[in-house]
C-alpha cells in the first residue's frame, strides 16, 4: 500500500500505476477492491520477479517504464528526477538512490558495502550521476524500445518468492550493452527511495545466504553472456571497495574503540567468500558433469 501511495503522489504524475500480483488470485482480488487509481493485473509469465515485470511492461503504456518494489517508498520526487535525467542524456535506461529503512535498527556488524543484500544502494558505487553497468531492481526504469530490442528479463535467474537470489537486472543490462554497444544506462543520486528492511534481513542467517545465491546468480550470468562482461563491475568491488571497508572496520575497532569494526571486517572477508563459493557452486553446477550429476 505505501508503495502505491508513495507513486500516486509524485510531483510529476505517472501515467499509469500497475500492480503485478504474483500468481495469487485473493491478493489480487484484494487489490482490485481496496486500491483505487491503479492497475491490478497478474503475472501470467512463470512465478518470480522477472515474470512480474515482464508482465507489467507488456501492459504499460507509456514511453519510460519505471519499477519500484512493493516494500520500497519513492521521494515525491522520484519520478520527475528519472525523467530529467531522460531529457538531460541519450540513456536508455535510469536508476536511482536506494537507502535501507532498517525497521528495527541497522546492526553494527553489517557493513555498508554489503547493502546490496537487503536490495539498497551501498558503499562502492558512483558518488556521481554518471553511467553503470547495471541498475539496481528496487529503483530502475528503462525506455520501452529496450525492451522491443532485447526482450524482457530472464525467469532463469532472479528471486522467486522468499529465495534470496538476484541478478536480473545486472543480465537484462549487460545483455542490452552486448546487443547495442554503447548504450547508456545512467544512475541518477537524486532519484531516491527508501528500501524496508525486515528483521529477518538484517540476520546473519539472511546474509550468508544471500551471498551465497548472488555468487550462483553470478554463475549464470557469467555461463549466459560470458565472465568479462558478466564480472566487470565485480572486479573492482573486490580488488578496492572490500580492502577498503576491511581497513575501515579494524581502525573503527582499533582508533575508535567500536567493538563492531572488527565485525563488520570479518562480515566482509565472510561475505566475499560466501559469494565466491557460490559463484564457484553454480560453476559447477553449470559444467557439463555438473548438469550430470545434478540429473541424477
Amino acid at each position: 500500500m505505501g508503495a502505491v501511495r508513495s507513486v500516486q503522489e509524485q510531483s510529476a504524475p505517472a501515467l499509469e500505476t500497475i500492480v503485478v500480483i504474483d500468481h495469487e488470485p485473493e491478493l489480487l482480488r484484494r487489490v482490485r477492491r481496496e486500491l483505487s487509481g491503479v492497475i491490478a493485473i497478474p503475472n501470467d509469465e512463470q512465478r518470480g520477479l522477472s515474470g512480474a515485470r515482464n508482465s507489467a511492461v507488456r501492459r504499460a503504456g507509456g514511453s519510460i517504464v519505471a519499477f519500484l518494489d512493493d516494500d520500497a517508498r519513492a521521494d515525491a520526487d522520484w519520478l520527475a528526477q528519472l525523467l530529467r535525467a531522460y531529457a538531460n542524456s541519450d540513456a536508455l535506461g535510469v536508476g536511482g538512490t536506494i537507502e535501507a529503512d532498517w525497521l528495527q535498527g541497522r546492526p553494527g556488524w553489517f557493513p555498508p558495502e554489503f547493502d546490496w543484500v537487503v536490495g539498497c544502494s551501498y558503499r562502492g558505487l558512483p558518488e556521481t550521476t554518471t553511467n553503470v553497468r547495471n541498475l539496481i531492481g528496487a529503483n530502475m526504469s528503462f525506455r520501452r524500445e529496450v525492451f522491443e530490442l532485447i526482450g524482457g528479463f530472464s525467469p532463469d535467474v532472479g528471486r522467486v518468492g522468499t529465495l534470496p537470489a538476484g541478478c536480473e537486472e545486472t543480465e537484462f543490462c549487460i545483455r542490452l550493452r552486448q546487443r547495442r554497444p554503447g548504450a547508456r544506462t545512467v544512475l541518477e543520486h537524486r532519484a531516491r527511495v527508501r528500501h524496508r528492511v525486515p528483521a529477518g534481513r538484517s540476520r546473519w542467517r539472511y546474509f550468508r545466504q544471500r551471498c551465497f545465491a548472488e555468487g550462483r546468480s553470478k554463475a549464470i550470468v557469467a555461463q549466459r553472456l560470458g565472465a568479462d562482461d558478466a564480472l566487470s563491475t565485480e572486479r573492482s568491488y573486490v580488488a578496492r571497495t572490500l580492502p577498503r571497508g576491511v581497513v575501515r572496520g579494524v581502525a573503527d575497532a582499533v582508533l575508535r574503540r567500536d567493538s563492531a569494526g572488527a565485525q563488520r571486517a570479518l562480515a566482509i572477508v565472510a561475505g566475499l567468500a560466501m559469494t565466491a563459493a557460490g559463484y564457484i557452486a553454480g560453476r559447477v553446477r553449470a559444467s557439463p558433469g555438473g548438469r550430470l550429476a545434478a540429473g541424477a
